[in-house]
């Protein structure tokens, strides 16, 4: 590395201290005990608190490790039981995906945060939209259809998917695959959903979403599982190489040459949009560039849809909207049909891609 490339990685801090006072600590971690049905148990939950602060203060993040091993470019290096776990399950997936007797496989992703088991008290208008892609899937012949209700991170208690820190920002290998920022346990950032979700993804020969507009954009529902995906497109699968989060060796290993592995490559996609005003085109586009950024495959014209339901009319009819709009019913069904049949002559070898053997001059 020359002294110009030296100075140019540079590791930059200054943000400020954002380490808690032990009070300000318990006063958080106490919140979740608001309930006058905790009041029996205060002396316990003391006691949890202050054994969550200790944790807290000595920053036991991943407080289970075990060495890599082998496979790995420090042997010695302790990694997170967690993480290797959350590996296993992606390997596992990838023999799934790539044999040639198993069914082949759609995850199909429903990106609204409506649910009518919590506050709006109705089903979504992409629920239904998801119905009718799965019977089409469900009624292809050696298909399967794995359903991702992405409102269950409104719905169901202990469901998050937390935010993406950035890592790549910092430099390419520094963001791992798959993730390793979370579970941090002296944050008490735990229960991310992710790790169940890199799998789904990695075992999918096609991809469909059946998204809302909200507000000109995804649901943020769906953009945080979109954020946390970044490690699939570049994300460095050996934590080792950069001894945990070293941004200082990351940045040495970008700048020494990064291949920016495609850990989802070559899988279908098809997008369906709706909305009832505006900003759907613009969203549409947005999905499709996103995943043929990470190198998944668009199956047809047919394979991207976005549509108006009851345009400008009220909310509470929407559901009527989307009962009279039999040609989106049948849009959808075809959309499906698409991605379905592109996934099949994927995995019998007749689709080839034009561009398989094209290397990209800006690989990020």
């Amino acid at each position: 590395m020359t002294d110009v490339d030296r100075k140019a990685a540079d590791v930059r801090t200054g943000q400020g201290d954002v380490k808690l006072t032990r009070e300000e600590f318990a006063r958080r971690l106490g919140e979740r005990f608001y309930d006058p049905a905790f009041d029996p148990l205060r002396a316990d939950i003391d006691r949890i608190i202050e054994t969550a602060w200790v944790s807290y203060h000595e920053y036991h993040k991943s407080p289970r490790t075990r060495k890599a091993g082998p496979e790995f470019a420090d042997p010695e290096f302790e990694l997170p039981v967690e993480w290797l776990e959350a590996r296993a399950r992606i390997l596992e997936a990838e023999r799934r995906q790539c044999d040639a007797a198993a069914p082949r496989r759609i995850l199909l992703i429903s990106g609204a945060a409506r649910h009518d088991e919590t506050c709006p008290g109705e089903m979504s208008k992409t629920f239904r939209l998801v119905q009718l892609a799965r019977k089409v899937i469900a009624a292809s012949d050696g298909f399967e259809c794995d359903l991702l209700d992405l409102s269950h991170l409104t719905a169901q208690y202990g469901r998050q998917i937390l935010p993406c820190k950035a890592c790549v920002s910092t430099a390419m290998p520094l963001c791992h695959w798959p993730c390793s920022c979370y579970p941090n346990h002296a944050m008490g950032q735990v229960n991310d959903w992710m790790n169940e979700l890199y799998p789904r993804w990695v075992a999918a020969h096609g991809v469909m979403i059946v998204t809302p507009v909200y507000w000109y954009q995804a649901p943020s529902v769906l953009k945080l599982m979109m954020d946390r995906l970044v490690c699939a497109d570049g994300g460095n699968p050996d934590p080792t190489s950069t001894h945990g989060k070293k941004p200082e060796e990351a940045k040495r290993l970008e700048l020494a040459g990064w291949d920016y592995p495609r850990h989802l490559a070559n899988r279908a996609f098809a997008i369906v949009v709706h909305g009832d005003a505006a900003g759907t085109e613009v969203l549409r586009r947005s999905l499709t560039d996103w995943l043929c950024d990470m190198n998944l495959v668009q199956a047809g014209s047919a394979a991207v849809l976005d549509r108006y339901i009851g345009y400008y009319e009220p909310y509470a009819t929407s559901h009527a909207a989307l009962d009279k709009d039999t040609a989106v019913q049948e849009e959808v069904q075809n959309t499906a049909q698409t991605l379905v049949n592109t996934v099949r002559l994927m995995r019998d070898g007749h689709y080839e891609r034009p561009d398989a053997e094209l290397e990209s001059p800006r690989p990020k």
